[in-house]
């Protein structure tokens, strides 16, 4: 059980948030990022670990600078400009001008857009909780929230492949209109693999991608988009520290300090979550420590996962004797979308435990969310939505390594709008202590046991 006087606060978990946020935007390399990399960095020494230290890791650096969408009629006399307000795909082409009709992309004859500027919609995707909860291992729900409940993921059904219809179709430049996008927001940074796309892309609202639909009602119509753009190779640096504990075995504690833009969910408080771990865990004696703990705050995951992949690559032999990795991201409140306005639900956003189908870790999992009273988790196995979790640590699950990855996908997850009100505060302890309880379930436990444990059915 958790020493409730080490456990820090609500105010400390949420103040760490708050100076995080106030930084600005932290993608990767960013000043604001910088910023973070230190101030996770002496986080770390005031508490007295170990071996803390900066990783370097190289990375795409992507940086808009500006961008400009017009749209007018085709030949039909004078017809008023649209000037439509839009955000670029990451690490899409830049372009002085491309100017070209403007057709809408249509998956049965896709290749209407060739040399044309494809307006291709992106609905993001909506899954009943209780489907979801189908395909857990365990709910808890004990207010059956749930029931009736909608959840809206931050993902089209392409996921972060959405240019690559148009791209395949020999479009000359592409514009996603968000349609139903709660929020009506066209903030959006996807995709975030941090791939070179060759032509150049903007994002837009859905009530701009209605305007332009009425237009093209009435006729074929013409546009010219522009977009300049900054993209380079840097360093950025994964922030380790360690704590020695009851034997050699490990526990990797992690999160990612960057995010799409000054995030608070995505992922001020995933830092913050960490930082909890590592303000408990240095509180204690060593003989109250079940193994040596490694806290991992990566860099690189709005650059397709390049810090959580260079840790891995770079600490193989360590993996081999690591019991667990706890990852921590996105103690999100969630919203809903109600006569034409954002507001809070009342509930957290649903939480997902993505579980290794070991059946003692699945029984720890499930006692933490008990025992804390952490209501709509969902213990997911692993590979519930593919290979491996859609966590920035889910590459520790296909290195091998047995994982408890917390995660939460509210709509709003990769958009400007991830701002202090989308944290959900209650959660910051809870969560906190349910980590400390899973953790300390791995006490006595080696990698290779647990490795070589029956899986769950």
């Amino acid at each position: 059980m958790p020493d409730d006087e080490l456990i820090p606060t609500e105010e400390r978990i949420y103040g760490w948030i708050q100076e995080i946020f106030r930084q600005g935007v932290r993608r990767p390399g960013y000043p604001a990022d910088r910023w973070a990399e230190q101030f996770c960095l002496q986080r770390f020494r005031d508490l007295g670990l170990q071996n803390v230290r900066l990783e370097p890791v190289e990375l795409p650096y992507w940086e808009p600078r500006r961008r400009s969408l017009s749209v007018w009629a085709d030949g039909r006399g004078a017809v008023q400009m649209l000037e439509l307000p839009c955000f670029p795909l990451p690490h899409s082409a830049p372009a002085q001008a491309v100017e070209a009709a403007l057709v809408p992309f249509d998956p049965q004859s896709p290749e209407g857009v060739k040399g044309a500027i494809a307006l291709y919609d992106v609905p993001l995707m909506r899954s009943r909780h209780a489907t979801l909860a189908g395909l857990a291992t365990w709910c808890y729900d004990p207010g059956a929230t749930f029931a009736e409940s909608t959840q809206v993921l931050p993902f089209g059904r392409e996921v972060q492949l959405v240019m690559e219809p148009a791209i395949a179709a020999g479009a000359a430049a592409f514009v996603g209109a968000l349609a139903g996008y709660p929020g009506d927001s066209h903030d959006y940074y996807v995709p975030y693999d941090a791939v070179a796309r060759p032509i150049p892309g903007v994002w837009i609202s859905g009530s701009g991608a209605a305007r332009l639909r009425e237009l093209l009602a009435a006729g074929p119509a013409r546009a010219r988009l522009s977009v300049d753009s900054d993209r380079r190779t840097a360093v950025t640096h994964n922030v380790v520290g360690e704590l020695p504990g009851a034997d050699e075995e490990l526990v990797i504690i992690g999160s990612h300090h960057d995010g799409p833009w000054s995030s608070a969910v995505e992922d001020g408080s995933g830092i913050s979550l960490v930082l909890a771990q590592a303000e408990y865990w240095s509180r204690l004696p060593r003989e109250r420590r079940p193994h040596r703990l490694v806290f991992l705050l990566n860099c690189g995951h709005m650059a397709g996962g390049a810090g959580a992949r260079a840790f891995i690559a770079g600490h193989r032999p360590e993996l081999e004797r690591t019991v667990l990795e706890v990852h921590l991201e996105h103690a999100a409140a969630e919203y809903v979308e109600a006569d034409g306005r954002l507001q809070p639900s009342g509930h957290p956003e649903a939480r997902w435990w993505f579980t290794s189908r070991i059946p003692e870790l699945e029984t720890a999992v499930r006692a933490a969310i008990e025992g804390e009273d952490i209501r709509r988790s969902l213990v997911l196995p692993p590979t519930a939505f593919g290979p491996r979790p859609t966590t920035d640590g889910g590459d520790f699950h296909l290195a091998g390594v047995p994982i408890v990855n917390f995660l939460t996908a509210p709509f709003y997850l990769f958009d400007s709008m991830d701002t202090l009100d989308k944290i959900h505060r209650p959660s910051l302890v809870p969560v906190t202590r349910a980590a400390v309880r899973i953790i300390e379930s791995t006490a006595g436990k080696t990698a290779r046991g647990l490795r070589e444990a029956p899986a769950a059915r």
